[in-house]
């Protein structure tokens, strides 16, 4: 690369917006680098069941992109308000940019719907407010639609309620049941999903797969994994065009749009991946060697996915997606054990990217 400085726009702060960020300035070579977000701070997915069972509040699991500093790097707070690709020209409610790379990592938006969810930190927090008024009846938990992030989450769901309805003596009287379309747990990784149906079954959890669930089916209260689309912003500028699934087009080896010197990672992208933070961090790195000319192994799809059993079990499922001939994800686990390995991935992000413990 030469001498003269690349500039770079990353929209999105999430996992793969702050990993690329970090990348690029840790690089030996020049960038100049804006991350843009309209938040004004990162929450760990797994965060949100903190605030839904009441452990901790929003503020507690915020991590405030004031305190993320890089060399080369300024973030700004900003909605995200237009994007031509052919161009790179990018309109906020503050700025217009045309960097010389575009990354779009904006994510994924929530389609509304009759019931409560827990996927957002805001419905997390309203959940929380419902719960201690369950004492009986049926409470369903579903999944609205495919693809979605974290696909161990309404699993963790399903256990983490059932934990909190035995604390209150009442998990007799309640009838808990989930519904996805899926054909198992975790369709990619039969050890995880025999291990989450065996634990169904020891909890008395109705199970049903390959059914989506839809609000008003009898159940007394809904609780669901929303449906999952491509951001307003990102569908107008024509980048879901020929897209899986109205995502974002992407060539999965370098995460590459059909636009030069534009890329899409996370969970807008339609890379053949499942939606989870370290796949878009991995997605990340993989960026940050492509736009610095050093991609000399295609992106290979690499994570971690952890899942709460519930009683301090976890389990952890180690996913390679594109490296073989086949994806792998094998589980291990369940154990207290593994705890703190969630613990140590939670602590090692905050210290990299917010510079905290």
């Amino acid at each position: 690369m030469s001498s003269a400085s690349t500039d770079v726009l990353i929209l999105g702060a999430g996992f793969g917006g702050l990993e690329l960020a970090t990348r690029l300035s840790e690089s030996s070579d020049p960038y100049r680098v804006t991350l843009i977000d309209r938040s004004d701070g990162f929450i760990f997915g797994y965060s949100k069941f903190d605030v839904l069972f009441g452990h901790k509040t929003v503020d507690d699991v915020t991590l405030r992109y004031s305190d993320f500093k890089k060399p080369g790097v300024e973030f700004r707070r900003e909605e995200v308000l237009a994007i031509d690709p052919r161009t790179k020209h990018v309109r906020t409610g503050a700025n217009t940019y045309e960097p010389d790379i575009l990354v779009v990592a904006l994510g994924a938006d929530y389609v509304p719907f009759d019931g409560h969810e827990f996927y957002s930190v805001e419905g997390a927090a309203r959940l929380r407010e419902v719960l201690p008024s369950i004492e009986r009846g049926i409470v369903q938990v579903g999944v609205l639609g495919v693809p979605f992030k974290c696909p161990p989450a309404p699993w963790e769901a399903v256990f983490l309620l059932h934990d909190y309805f035995v604390e209150r003596g009442v998990r007799n009287a309640i009838d808990l049941r989930i519904k996805t379309p899926m054909p198992s747990p975790i369709p990619v990784s039969p050890t995880a999903s025999q291990a989450i149906i065996s634990a169904l079954d020891e909890r008395g959890i109705t199970y049903e797969f390959g059914h989506r669930a839809v609000p008003g089916s009898g159940e007394d209260y809904f609780i669901a994994v929303p449906l999952h689309k491509a951001p307003d912003v990102v569908q107008a500028s024509g980048l879901t065009e020929g897209g899986a699934d109205g995502w974002v087009k992407v060539d999965p080896t370098n995460l590459r749009t059909p636009y030069d010197g534009v890329y899409a990672l996370g969970d807008c992208a339609d890379a053949p991946v499942p939606r989870a933070g370290t796949l878009a961090e991995s997605a990340a790195r993989a960026v940050a060697d492509d736009i610095g000319g050093s991609l000399h192994t295609p992106y290979e799809g690499r994570g971690v996915c952890f899942i709460e059993f519930g009683g301090g079990e976890i389990g952890t499922v180690n996913v390679d997606f594109l490296s073989g001939p086949s994806p792998q994800a094998p589980l291990a686990g369940p154990s207290r054990e593994l705890m703190a390995e969630k613990i140590e991935f939670g602590r090692s992000r905050r210290e990299r990217w917010f510079g905290r413990n």
